[in-house]
């Protein structure tokens, strides 16, 4: 029996320090494909077409620096008509005070972009964002909409550069990658949520451009014509789908035409403060993923290598190689952390990011066993096609 044991053990250490090796190649191909996808000049000049835009931004509640990010869209260096429509369901909701003292701010000012303020508690389906969009498309004046979450912060020619790409031949949708922003950079859990954006879900994702086997999608910016949005059934199409982005990208790509990211990244608040926070968004989104690409998810296993080099060390009892496969790994994700930082202009400590690989392995190993995610308060059950049901209703358990 002893001798069972040692051949598991040793099975375990050997095969955790493989699953290790091959994610340490893996995350110098993802510290490379930063380093290409941002490279200088990739984005190409801005186009001279400037058409008249409806940016939509639904809000839930009086968000951290959410005046700061409504400015932001409506001083943009764009040549053309802006039209900024918020949207909230409920006539208490505490962003209507910012939304209307920003739009007094730019009118005293003199400002040349109209806000407009959508109040409507109406329910098309489960998903309370996309019907909030719904009704706030009643007032939509423009052929250009750019929907965008509320928590994106951007810079001044996010929509000349998002509008460039999208009168590009072929391109049905813009979507945009996007970095992790801190509310408070001093705060530890902040700071942790924001590298889970940058050291994990970014590098992945540009492996997956470059590669050809990501189809991205993202809140952070749908830009599209409101022709196109039409081929697709509106938005009323995507009131019952958690993963309403990626559904969208899916319907475009659908009709034969090209979702574009563009080689530049725009804010993602992370106003997590705590450790149950972080953990109750990022294991929504973790189960999101894994119910609409399983096979896709449990492959990802790989992007873990100082975890699973962890594992191995311990099975195989610290052997020499196995040390020297951790000592490898940490090597390779500092290198990405490095890369990543300076493509995204970012400045920090690289230590806590070995701190967020093992929170992130614990995310991707807890997701497997939850069957359901919290929402705004609301517990869901997803479908494998991302359609949610409140626990309780049918469908729903």
């Amino acid at each position: 029996m002893p001798f069972s044991i040692t051949l598991l053990t040793d099975a375990l250490g050997w095969g955790f320090g493989a699953l290790s090796a091959t994610g340490t190649l893996y995350t110098l191909a993802a510290a490379d494909s930063a380093r290409r996808f941002f490279a200088p000049g990739r984005g190409g000049a801005i186009g001279v077409p400037v058409p008249a835009v409806t940016v939509l931004k639904p809000l839930h509640g009086a968000e951290p620096g959410l005046a700061d990010r409504l400015r932001q869209l409506a001083t943009q260096d764009y040549g053309g008509p802006v039209q900024v429509v918020c949207g909230v369901q409920a006539v208490d909701d505490a962003a209507i005070a910012i939304v209307n003292a920003v739009a007094r701010e730019l009118d005293a000012a003199g400002g040349a972009t109209r806000i407009d303020l959508v109040v409507d508690g109406t329910r098309h389906g489960a998903n309370a964002k996309i019907s909030n969009v719904i009704n706030m498309m009643t007032v939509a004046r423009h052929d250009v909409l750019v929907l965008a979450d509320s928590d994106i912060a951007v810079a001044p020619d996010y929509l000349a550069q998002v509008v460039a790409a999208l009168s590009r031949p072929g391109v049905g949708l813009v979507t945009c990658l996007y970095r992790g922003e801190p509310v408070d950079p001093a705060s530890f859990w902040q700071d942790q949520a924001a590298r889970a954006v940058d050291h994990h879900f970014l590098p992945n994702v540009l492996v997956g451009l470059r590669l050809g086997m990501a189809k991205p999608c993202f809140g952070s910016t749908i830009a599209l014509t409101a022709e196109t949005l039409d081929r697709i059934g509106g938005f009323m199409a995507f009131r019952d789908i958690l993963a309403d982005d990626h559904a969208m990208g899916m319907a475009v790509r659908a009709l034969g035409l090209t979702v574009a990211v563009p080689p530049f990244v725009v804010g993602h608040l992370a106003p997590e403060s705590s450790l149950a926070a972080v953990l109750n968004h990022e294991l929504r989104w973790a189960r999101t993923i894994r119910g609409l690409d399983p096979g896709g998810y449990a492959g990802s296993v790989v992007t873990h290598p100082v975890p699973l080099a962890v594992l191995g060390a311990i099975f195989a009892g610290w052997h020499a190689w196995s040390l020297l496969l951790l000592g490898l790994a940490v090597a390779a994700r500092l290198v990405l952390l490095v890369t990543i930082d300076a493509r995204i202009t970012r400045s920090r400590p690289r230590w806590p990011g070995l701190i967020r690989d093992v929170l992130s392995f614990l995310v991707f190993v807890a997701s497997f066993g939850i069957r359901h995610v919290s929402w705004r308060g609301q517990r869901f059950s997803v479908k494998s096609d991302g359609t949610m049901v409140p626990v309780g209703e049918n469908g729903g358990s």
